[in-house]
């Protein structure tokens, strides 16, 4: 797991909320700072800038206290699917790729998370055990499953085979050549609702300079919400904030473009800017397309880029 993955025990509670005077301002914090729904407002370590900062958070949040989260990895289980079918090969998956897993044996099962960690020339598929509440999901040799899995350029779905259940030199899933791989759609105007802080700042100056709430985000681009105008269309900020899939939760630091400003409609405090991404690394592409497929039933369409 990466450095910009929190790994440790979820300890959300309602005797965890938080009052603005128990977050020092320019400390680093001895703990996580999150919404009432567990999503990540400030990681520990950061620190509130000021108090403007502060208040913000607690009028547009509802900060807890969490002391940990714990390690793992879930698959969003989309349902819109388009052909054509791909090989093995053209899925370029990644070895740490994030798999879905789920028997197809009976109805309306979960997904559970699992790990591609490799594969043989006949295309056969090494994966870790999938996991179902922090323990291996119960998975038997010639079951067959249903497989989602998310590719820095697409995500696919497929069936296999269980072939072997492996214990040396480690716990392993040995799959059959995947079987009815089907591309499933992506639609570069799909956005979903979420409520997720952003710290921003300048180009110009690495400091960071605010933080705004994010009610829609996309693969391609969020809206950002603040108190104040952040610049013109056409000029860039740099931003940072956490995406979360199942149990994963991933730090997105990138810049983007302004590509629209306006009073925001829910909030008429607020200025709301469309912000389009730069160039993501892959493995934050696959965070957020993860974030997205998860949420897919509370998506709307944005008209167009201009209103990112």
């Amino acid at each position: 797991m990466s450095s910009n993955e929190l790994a440790e025990e979820p300890v959300v509670a309602s005797d965890l909320a938080l009052k603005p005077d128990d977050v020092i301002l320019g400390t680093p914090l001895p703990w996580h700072v999150v919404d009432k729904d567990g999503a990540v407002l400030r990681e520990r370590g950061a620190s509130i800038l000021n108090d403007d900062e502060r208040r913000f958070l607690f009028e547009h949040f509802k900060p807890h206290r969490r002391d940990s989260k714990a390690a793992g990895a879930a698959i969003p289980h989309p349902e819109t699917e388009a052909p054509p079918p791909a090989s093995l090969a053209e899925m370029h998956l990644p070895i740490g790729a994030l798999l879905g897993v789920r028997s197809q044996i009976g109805m309306g099962r979960p997904m559970h998370p699992a790990r591609v960690i490799g594969f043989a020339p006949n295309q056969v598929l090494f994966i870790t055990p999938p996991v179902a509440n922090g323990k291996a999901a119960p998975i038997e040799v010639n079951e067959n499953l249903d497989l989602v899995a998310i590719a820095s350029q697409a995500v696919y779905r497929f069936t296999c085979t269980v072939e072997a259940l492996c214990s040396n030199p480690f716990n392993y899933v040995v799959l059959s050549k995947p079987g009815a791989i089907r591309r499933l759609r992506e639609r570069r105007s799909i956005r979903v609702r979420a409520r997720v802080a952003v710290r921003y700042g300048t180009e110009a100056n690495e400091a960071w300079i605010g933080v705004g709430v994010a009610d829609g985000i996309s693969a391609l681009g969020l809206s950002l919400a603040t108190t104040t105008a952040l610049g013109r269309i056409g000029e860039r900020l740099r931003l940072s904030f956490w995406v979360t899939s199942g149990e994963i939760e991933t730090l997105i630091e990138t810049r983007a473009v302004i590509r629209n400003v306006q009073a925001d409609e829910a909030h008429k405090e607020l200025i709301a800017h469309g912000l389009e991404f730069d160039v993501l690394e892959p493995s934050m592409q696959t965070a957020l397309k993860a974030f997205v497929f998860d949420r897919q039933d509370d998506v709307y369409i944005w008209n167009s880029m201009t209103r990112a």
